[in-house]
C-alpha cells in the first residue's frame, strides 16, 4: 500500500507550480522573440540587424547614403543622388576653414550649376552620367567644352571628390607620430588637384594647409563624441564609399575620352 500524502501537499505543489509556469512562459516568450530578431524583422519599427558594420550616423551618414545610392546596378552614376551627396560633403568641408575654397574649387557653385541642368528643360538627358555624356557628346570626337557644360562640371567635381576621398582616408588611417592631417591632405591635394590648378592657386592652397585642423579635430567633426578608434573606422568607411563612386565615374569618363576635357 502507498503512503497517503497529507492534505496540504497538493496545495503546496500548486502554489509552487504557478510561479514556475509563469517563469517558463516568460522564458518561452523571450526565446521566441530572440528567434524573430535573428530570422527577420519584427512587426514594430525596429529594423533587421544588418550584416556587416552598423550604418554611419550624423553628418557622415547623410553624406554617404546619397553617394552610395548614386551607383545604380547598371554601372551608371545617378546625377541627382551624386549631387545630393556632394551637398552633404560640402557641409562637412566648410568647418575646415579657408582651405575649403581652394581644395574644392568652389564645389558648391559647380553643384548648383549641374543641378540646374538636372532639373532644367532638358532634364531627361541629365538623369545619369551616361545619359548626359551621350547627349552632350554624340560623337567620340566631340571635345568642345563650351558645348558640354554638364560633362565639364562633372569632371571638375570628380577631381575634387578624389581629393576629398584621399584626404579623409589618410586622416582615418594615419599612424601616431606620422605626418599630421594638414600634411596628409596637402599631399592629397598635390596628387588630385594641383596638376589642374595654376601656380598662384597652388601656392595659396599650400599656405592654407598650414592652418588645417589637426587629426583629432577632424575626427571630432566626423563623429562627435565617439572614441578615436570608432571615428577612424567610420571615416575610413566613408572614404571607401567616395572611392567607389570616384572609380565608377573615372571609368565612365575614361571610356568617352573626357578626362582631359579641362
Amino acid at each position: 500500500m502507498g503512503v497517503a500524502l497529507p492534505p496540504q501537499v497538493p496545495r503546496l505543489c500548486l502554489r509552487h507550480a504557478i510561479p514556475l509556469a509563469i517563469f517558463a512562459l516568460l522564458l518561452l516568450y523571450l526565446w521566441t522573440r530572440s528567434l524573430r530578431a535573428l530570422s527577420g524583422c519584427g512587426s514594430g519599427t525596429q529594423t533587421c540587424i544588418p550584416e556587416g558594420p552598423p550604418p554611419l550616423q550624423g553628418m557622415l551618414g547623410r553624406m554617404v547614403r546619397p553617394f552610395h545610392a548614386s551607383m545604380n546596378p547598371e554601372g551608371d552614376v545617378e546625377l541627382s543622388q551624386y549631387l545630393a551627396g556632394w551637398r552633404e560633403l560640402v557641409r562637412f568641408l566648410i568647418p575646415l576653414g579657408s582651405i575649403y575654397a581652394f581644395a574644392t574649387s568652389e564645389a558648391f557653385a559647380k553643384v548648383t550649376a549641374l543641378e540646374a541642368l538636372v532639373h532644367g528643360p532638358e532634364a531627361a538627358h541629365y538623369t545619369s552620367l551616361a545619359t548626359m555624356v551621350a547627349w552632350e557628346h554624340p560623337g567620340i570626337a566631340s571635345r568642345d567644352s563650351a558645348r558640354c557644360p554638364g560633362s565639364l562640371t562633372m569632371l571638375l567635381l570628380h577631381r575634387a571628390l578624389r581629393w576629398s576621398q584621399l584626404c579623409l582616408h589618410r586622416v582615418a588611417t594615419g599612424t601616431l607620430g606620422g605626418p599630421d592631417a594638414g600634411a596628409q591632405c596637402s599631399d592629397a591635394y598635390g596628387t588630385a588637384l594641383a596638376p589642374h590648378h595654376p601656380w598662384l592657386v597652388r601656392q595659396a592652397a599650400h599656405l592654407a594647409f598650414l592652418a588645417f585642423p589637426g587629426r583629432s579635430r577632424l575626427l571630432e567633426l566626423a563623429c562627435p563624441g565617439a572614441r578615436e578608434a570608432e571615428a577612424r573606422a567610420a571615416l575610413a568607411r566613408a572614404a571607401g564609399t567616395l572611392e567607389d563612386v570616384y572609380n565608377r565615374t573615372q571609368t565612365l569618363l575614361a571610356e568617352r575620352g573626357l578626362l582631359e576635357l579641362a
